[in-house]
Formats: structure tokens, sequence, C-alpha cells
């Protein structure tokens, strides 16, 4: 019996024949226009019947154009379209390890690597003679230990994305992929839809400056909603965004085109009109309120891990913060430290370009700020930034970080091609859209499938590198691991370029290091203005 999946190849090649042989029959000349159009026509019912690929649904027969100049060869795009590692955002070869891995294909390279080694910034992990046995993938951490619901994650999470800039179908899978790779899903800003509840994969609930899905009508904070949408068992951990590494410092905009009575619905907000995120919060103004939030949240949340999300800037309100947690003893139980080369559905291009601290120069100065203020054991830290590949992810995690988020990886994983339409709602793969007839042509059930590929063989990757440096978990990779040429003669692990401050450092004197010198002693908890713009 012929299997379910060569099914409409066989329509289609029946209709072909069928097609043919009755031209043929109505009259002989016309046997030629039928054999030159019914295989078309036949492989644009295959493409419209199928569900391994969403842009084939949504553009039958003229997709194949655009896999045809793909198999041309690499020569003819390295030097005509797109060199494999020109990074636009994404590079070819980050792209198609991504695909590769989300469909559980070969993902190994022939020949050697196509990189300069000797390039300036070239980077690498120094390997062991005595390799560890490859551990178990399955790597978690737990956060918020102490609390009533402490929560046991994965090392590697989709990172915060919301409903309405991602579609209905693209929600969907990515949290039924979760769900089944036992990994984490944020929300992103917009809000608990009903499909980030479908599958029952596990949330991070993000709160941004417009308070969705907790706001009263006024857009302010509204305590009794947020407890009832905490109360939800999916809900594992609640994360406040204060700034975000595409555009921090500018709030955030989802145009009206996106604001269907869904999305409205998840938001709180009305439909048919642009939506807004202000530039800051207001249910705080300084540091100490931000940490009297924090428990706030933590207690209507029934003691859920509560936490925060910032992409760092000026270094004296970090600083400030910080002093604020050890003079209020209100710890976060997290903190997401996002970088400045993070994505975004939409942003000005001076913001996407030129605003915040990327994020290996921000991970380190939060890890290093943390241990100096002895609260590096007390608090774990997220990263988010870029991270497609099992050594970005050990890099990551090398620099400071407890475990990584993932945001265009995984829209990759869903079918995104990087067509750059994210804020025009056009997506081709039906990922970043609310029109129907296109994202309802995404494959749930086949694109979950991904996304749980995609994560176990990232980390089946991480747990190969940490093994060839004799490592046996990732916490046990450091700074002094991840080698960085920083000029044709010369190389510096992370742990000599930004030397990392000792335990409870910052609590005896300022040290010499010029970003702590220069900040430190001046940052007050009572304020995140600059020393001197305060009243």
């Amino acid at each position: 019996m012929l299997p379910l999946r060569y099914l409409p190849w066989a329509l289609s090649i029946a209709l072909a024949t069928a097609s043919i042989t009755a031209a043929w029959l109505v009259h002989p000349g016309w046997w030629f226009a039928a054999a030159l159009f019914a295989p078309m026509a036949a492989v644009g019912l295959y493409d419209m019947v199928q569900k391994k690929r969403t842009l084939s649904r949504n553009y039958p027969l003229l997709i194949h154009f655009r896999y045809g100049l793909e198999t041309i060869g690499p020569e003819f795009r390295q030097y005509f379209i797109e060199a494999d590692h020109d990074e636009v955002p994404f590079s070819r070869e980050q792209r198609s390890l991504i695909y590769q891995r989300a469909k559980n294909v070969l993902d190994k390279k022939p020949f050697g690597t196509k990189l300069n080694v000797y390039a300036i910034d070239y980077e690498w992990v120094n390997h062991s003679i005595t390799p560890s046995p490859v551990p178990d993938p399955d790597f978690r951490l737990t956060i918020g230990a102490g609390r009533n619901r402490p929560y046991d994650a994965s090392v590697f999470n989709i990172s915060a994305m919301s409903f309405g800039s991602l579609s209905p179908n693209a929600i969907r899978a990515l949290n039924a992929g979760a769900a089944k790779g036992r990994f984490y899903h944020d929300t992103g800003e917009g809000g608990i839809s009903r499909y980030h509840l479908e599958y029952g994969g596990d949330l991070v609930w993000e709160i941004g400056s417009g308070y969705f899905g907790c706001r009263d009508r006024n857009g302010r904070f509204d305590e009794a909603r947020f407890a009832d949408q905490a109360r939800f068992e999916a809900v594992r951990m609640i994360e406040i965004k204060l700034s975000q590494g595409a555009k921090p410092g500018q709030g955030g905009i989802l145009p009206a085109a996106k604001v269907n009575a869904e999305v409205a619905e998840a938001r709180g907000v009305p439909s048919g009109e642009d939506v807004y995120s202000p530039a800051a919060h207001s249910a705080f103004s300084t540091p100490r309120e931000l940490l009297h939030f924090i428990e706030r949240l933590r207690e209507r949340s029934g003691g859920k891990p509560v936490g925060f999300k910032l992409a760092i800037g000026h270094p004296w309100e970090w600083f400030a913060i910080v002093k604020a947690i050890l003079d209020e003893d209100i710890l976060p139980d997290f903190i997401v430290v996002d970088g400045a080369e993070g994505g975004t559905g939409a942003a000005p291009l001076e913001f996407v370009n030129r605003v915040g601290v990327p994020l290996r120069d921000g991970l380190l100065l939060v890890h290093s700020t943390l241990m100096g203020a002895g609260l590096r054991d007390r608090i774990r830290v997220g990263a988010a930034g870029k991270i497609t590949s099992g050594f970005l992810v050990a890099r990551t995690l090398a620099l400071g970080a407890d475990w990584c988020n993932a945001a265009r990886a995984f829209m990759f994983a869903l079918g995104c091609i990087q067509a750059l339409n994210c804020h025009t709602d056009r997506c081709p793969s039906g990922v970043a859209t609310q029109e129907r007839r296109r994202w309802r042509k995404l494959d749930v059930d086949d694109k979950a499938l991904r996304v749980y590929h995609f994560h176990r063989n990232t980390l089946q990757s991480l747990a190969g590198m940490l093994s060839a440096a004799g490592l046996e978990s990732p916490d046990q990779i450091r700074p002094a691991h991840i080698i960085r040429r920083v000029s044709a003669h010369e190389v510096h692990s992370y742990e000599e370029l930004f030397p990392l401050l000792a335990p409870g450092e910052l609590l005896d004197h300022t040290p010499e290091h010029e970003v702590f010198r220069r900040f430190w002693p001046d940052a007050t908890p009572d304020s995140f203005a600059a020393p001197g713009l305060r009243t």
C-alpha cells in the first residue's frame, strides 16, 4: 500500500498523465501543450496540499524559481548574491545550520572551515587531550530555589516574541515544540493569548511597560488582572521587561494592521488601532520601587520566580539596581541580559544599529558586578542575542550566563526565510503575520517537531563541545575556555580581556577597572538618573 506521504505526488502524477492522455484523444496536436503545462499544474497541486513547506503552500509553483536559484551552486551565491558568512543579519551558514537541525537531517560539513582563523575577532574553544564522556544533553538549572514555586529550566529556551508580532500558528508550533522538549516559551510583552495555552508548554510571562494582559483602561498596571493571569498553571515565571536589545529606551509599537480581535483580547486594547508601549514603566520609577514591584508580583503569583530583562545602557543605572538589592535585601530570582544585536519586528534604523550595549559586553558587566557585590550565587542570569549554535551557547555560558534564550533562531526553525517583512504583515512564511491566508498554511504539527529537533540538536552540539573541552556540565565552562584573536599575533581568553571581580570585592573597595572606578561610587539606590542630573 502506498504510504500517505506519497499520496499527493501520486495524485499529481495521475493528474498530469490523465491530462496528456485526454488532450491526445481529443486532438493529437494538443498533446504537446498538455505535456508542457500538465506537469506544472501537477507540481502546483502538490505544493498546495503538502504540509512540510509553508512557502510552497502560499506560493505554489512560483516558489520553485527561488529554490532553483539556491541550487545553482555555492559559487553563484558567493560571488553574485551572498557569501556564506555575510551576516545580514544572519548568514547563509547560520540559517542553513538551523534549517538542517530543525529538519533533523545531516548537519555535517566537508573539507574544513571556510573561516579565516587568523582574522581579528576569530574565536574558539580550547579542547582537552583527555575529553570527558559526552554528557546527557538535557541540561537544566533551578530558578527561584527556596520560593514556593521554583522552576526547573532548560539551558536553552525560546526568547520573547509576542502574539500579534507572530501568527497564531507560529505561537502554537513554538509552544507545542517547547512542551515536547521541556523548555520554556517566553510570551513576549504582548500578553498570554489562547494560543499560548493550547499545548501546555511552559510559559515565561513577560510584562512590559504596556502591561498587556494586566492593564486597566488607562494602560496602568492592574494587580487584580495580573493575579488572574499569573494563576495559569502554564505560567512558570514572570519577567519584567525594562528594555530590549533591538530598541532600548524606546518602547514599542504594534501596527494597527496586526491588531485584530484576538490580539486585542490578549493585550486588553481596542482592535484595529496602533498599540504603543511607553518607553518607561509607570508602576515604578526608582531602583527601590522596582524591587518592591518584584516582591508584589511574587506574592500575587503565589511564589513563582520573578525577575527582569534589560539591555545594558548607562552603567550607573545598573549599579543603582545592584545597590538597591544590597540595601533592600529584595532579590530578583533572575536577570536576563539582552544584547544590542537582538531582534525586533519594527524599530528605527538608528536604534537597531547604534543604541545599546552588545551582549558580550553587557553580560560580562552584569556577571562581574554581581560577583563583586556578593550576589552572583543568589541570582540566576540568562542571556539573549543572536544565539544560533552550540558554540554560541557555550560562549554565552562561559561569559557568565546560566542559560540562553533565542528568538530568531526558533523563527528559522518554523520556516522563516529572513524576508525582512515582519513589520508589514506580509510575512511569506506565515510566521510573522496576522493575515489568515498566510498563517493558516503553517502546519503546526510539522513545525512543532522542527522546533523540538532544533532545540535537541543544538544541545547535543553543546554537549559534544563540552566533552571535547574535558567538561561534564555547562556550569563548568569559564571565560578562560573561550579564546579570541585580538591582533595578527596575539590571542586572549575572555578572562584576560575582561577581568572578573572577586566575590564581594565591591563591598570592600572600588576596583581599579575603569567602569567601576568611574560609576560605582556615585550610583544610588534612590534614582536611575545620572549623578549630575539628580535633584
